[in-house]
């Protein structure tokens, strides 16, 4: 099967999907009576899932999303679906539960924008890099790196989130590892010379941070033909994972 044959994972039940977390294998739910609407907030669409619900809603995103057009757009979407939580990835730097940088490919207005009084219930954010994270969690300690446009990176350990900054650290020739490892970095090298790059600093991270093992995660993600030891590719529905678990006591952030 081609992967142009392969059905589109988004059109697939998350309730399908068995996970491991905390030593327990079973449904992606959340505590019991609690209706989880997760949106995983891209640069191009935004995608929506809800407890319950079996495929995954996409809406157009782009550089006019501001928060107010996000929530009235989210909220046509999903009218009379069933929900009393909220849990957003957000593709920028989030602290304390809260946007603190406006994203570089949507509108403005993010930061400092009320969540939950736009919804009307509790909201959690998270960066978009760590909700995908906490869905691909299998215990112990873990390293999340997203190969997308940029470099997006978490750790998890013992079921404890932690998002991270790690894509400008300096890397070589005054680069950072975004720029090596981002789409930047596969455009300028090559997907050969790129990969090569993409297995450096993997070790490089997974050796400095502890780290059990790594999942990679992002669109580009897909274009490796041989993965880092001791690491594994992620899978887009495990955004949709990760904001359902962002409600299990265990895997809140730390603020």
């Amino acid at each position: 099967m081609t992967p142009k044959d392969r059905p589109d994972p988004t059109t697939l039940s998350i309730n399908a999907m068995r996970y491991q977390f905390g030593g327990h294998v079973g449904k992606p739910v959340t505590a019991r009576g609690m209706g989880v609407l997760v949106i995983d907030v891209g640069g191009t669409n935004i995608k929506l899932l809800a407890t319950g619900r079996r495929t995954v809603v996409k809406i157009p995103s782009g550089p006019t999303l501001t928060p107010r057009r996000l929530v009235r757009l989210v909220r046509q979407s999903v009218d009379g679906w069933k929900y009393s939580r909220v849990s957003i990835g957000y593709p920028g730097v989030v602290l304390h539960g809260k946007p603190i940088v406006e994203p570089k490919n949507l509108g403005r207005g993010w930061v400092g924008f009320d969540f939950a009084k736009a919804f009307g219930c509790p909201t959690r954010v998270v960066n978009d890099a760590a909700m995908q994270a906490l869905g691909g969690y299998r215990g112990g300690r873990m390293l999340f790196l997203g190969l997308g446009t940029g470099l997006g990176s978490a750790l998890i350990i013992d079921g404890i989130l932690e998002p991270m900054e790690l894509a400008h650290l300096p890397y070589k020739k005054g680069r950072t590892y975004e720029q090596y490892v981002g789409a930047a970095g596969l455009r300028r090298f090559g997907r050969k010379r790129w990969s090569r790059h993409v297995l450096d600093v993997t070790e490089r991270l997974k050796a400095a941070l502890g780290a059990d093992y790594v999942v990679l995660g992002g669109g580009n993600a897909k274009l490796l033909k041989e993965l880092p030891p001791g690491a594994r590719l992620g899978n887009n529905l495990q955004a949709f994972l990760g904001g359902f678990r962002l409600w299990k006591p265990a895997a809140k952030p730390r603020q």
